[in-house]
């Protein structure tokens, strides 16, 4: 059990809540550092500070005297890389010694899913600071691909016949909860976090179809298919240009890779889709 608090970001998401939650369930005094108190989860063991991760000043405060904390990726914004950059260099001026950022699979400044890049630049920059640091590279969500269909059950995307690790967030959240247990165990590490399978999206659907009992199908989009099939959201381009690249990712080949770090870190193997709970 640590002798000070853990610093959780991200407590009111459904990655951070999870993780909040086994921190107390072994009984670990954590400092959950939130937006809005109100949406903050009421936990045992748990101090609820508002701060966000621009406001230095009551980011600081909630950090002080922090040895480790669980660094969340911020929500997608054009403003994440400022973010980002604000809580390391908070963090780092209060003195806290571990941590552990929740970074994306393959992260790297060429990535073609345009997020990956955010998140190399973060893991630089990490990399710069005094303190240890504990990259998790997760994969795509594997409690995401059933959220992938639409509403008449097509999976649709230019996704090619690429492959896909995916990775349950209730596993990460057990590797992230074993890390900021023993972070002195895994300092200076980078674990890219997968499921037990490579899948194609067809493959996906196939299974999908079986658990829900519906049919749910997938259709190979061409880039330009794929922009004009999203202009009906209105989303900003930045945002669109993630969407589309979490697909042509796929078809890269960039999603591809098992790992065995879920089991070797958690100590037990990761869900597949077929046996992810789907609710």
């Amino acid at each position: 059990m640590a002798d000070t608090p853990i610093a959780v970001t991200g407590c009111t998401g459904r990655l951070g809540g999870r993780i909040a939650r086994r921190l107390a369930a072994q009984g670990v005094s954590q400092r959950l550092i939130v937006r809005d108190a109100k949406r903050a989860p009421s936990l045992p063991g748990a101090e609820v500070h508002v701060a966000t991760y621009r406001n230095r000043d009551a980011l600081a405060r909630a950090l002080e005297g922090v040895r480790t904390a669980l660094f969340v990726s911020a929500k997608e914004a054009p403003t994440r890389l400022e973010e980002h950059f604000a809580f390391i260099e908070t963090a780092a001026a209060v003195g806290v010694e571990t941590l552990v950022y929740t970074s994306f699979y393959g992260a790297a400044p060429n990535a073609t899913f345009t997020f990956a890049r955010d998140h190399w630049a973060t893991e630089q920059r990490l990399r710069e600071q005094r303190f240890s640091s504990v990259m998790l590279r997760d994969n795509l969500y594997l409690d995401f691909l059933p959220m992938m269909a639409g509403e008449d059950g097509v999976l649709r995307g230019p996704a090619e016949h690429g492959r896909v690790a995916a990775v349950a967030q209730d596993d990460i959240a057990d590797v992230a909860t074993a890390v900021l247990l023993n972070p002195r165990e895994h300092r200076g590490r980078t674990y890219s976090l997968t499921g037990p399978e490579s899948l194609t999206l067809d493959e996906v659907a196939a299974v999908l179809s079986r658990k829900l009992g519906r049919p749910i199908r997938y259709r190979a989009e061409s880039i330009e298919e794929a922009y004009r099939s999203r202009a009906r959201y209105g989303a900003e381009q930045w945002q669109v240009d993630a969407w589309v690249s979490t697909y042509t990712a796929i078809a890269a080949g960039e999603l591809a890779d098992v790992t065995t770090d879920v089991e070797r870190v958690a100590g037990h193997a990761p869900m597949s889709l077929e046996t992810l709970p789907l609710t």
